[in-house]
């Protein structure tokens, strides 16, 4: 009895991993034969007492190794659902961090997490009133983005922001980058509006006008064009 008296191996079934597991399973199931066959063995040999007593104890060891076999089978069990979870958990976390497609100004874009974000915080910073931190933000945005599908749109949002803070020339400045380095952008039509209404604050007219001109010319079927028909004849 003594080659089969090891310390119960339940309390340490949690430290293995699933190849540890079922060799122990394995092991203790060989166990469990080699006992079965000496008891078979034992049948014809001893005294009936002897016999009896010792079938006792391999019939006890017996049905602690199928109790142990249990607990390891249910922890492998256990370990083998954690591990789905975490796989299923951690394709889950990657995905969010895939570039994913979306639509801007009627176009479709790749767009990383961490971009979409950095664009959708400077975008809620300036609609929150915060012009300074979404200048700051939309800056920063097309200094790490300038490829983005967002840039135009950042472009034109950086100019509105200086706007809203009276600081007309920055506001020219951005407006004019986005018509020279996205000319395809929808944006660029209201891009040129912020920009004659940043040249008529400076008092400028010559400069508003020429712009707002342009901007009929150049985009005549937009809602800006009619806007800015019905501004140049104010400004006469």
């Amino acid at each position: 009895m003594a080659a089969f008296s090891c310390a119960p191996l339940a309390a340490h079934a949690g430290l293995f991993d699933d190849a540890e597991a079922r060799k122990a399973i394995l092991d203790m199931r060989t166990q469990i034969e080699t006992l079965q066959h000496d008891m078979g063995n034992k049948a014809d040999k001893g005294s009936s007492l002897t016999l009896a007593d010792q079938n006792d104890q391999l019939r006890q060891e017996i049905a602690r190794l199928r109790g142990q076999i249990e607990v390891l089978t249910n922890e492998l069990s256990s370990t083998q659902q954690r591990q789905k979870d975490f796989y299923t958990d951690l394709d889950t976390r990657l995905r969010k961090l895939e570039p994913q497609q979306v639509n801007v100004d009627g176009k479709t874009v790749s767009v990383a997490a961490t971009e979409q974000k950095s664009y959708d915080s400077a975008l809620a910073a300036f609609k929150n009133g915060d012009y300074k931190g979404a200048i700051g933000a939309f800056g920063d945005f097309l200094r790490e983005y300038p490829q983005s599908g967002y840039a135009a749109s950042a472009q034109y949002w950086l100019g509105n922001a200086y706007y809203a803070q009276r600081d007309y020339k920055n506001a020219i400045a951005a407006q004019q980058a986005l018509v020279k380095n996205y000319p395809d952008s929808p944006k660029v039509s209201d891009a040129q509006l912020n920009m004659a209404s940043s040249y008529t604050e400076l008092k400028d007219k010559v400069n508003a006008r020429k712009t707002l001109n342009a901007l009929i010319t150049q985009h005549p079927d937009t809602p800006a064009a009619q806007t800015a028909k019905d501004r140049l004849a104010a400004l006469k």
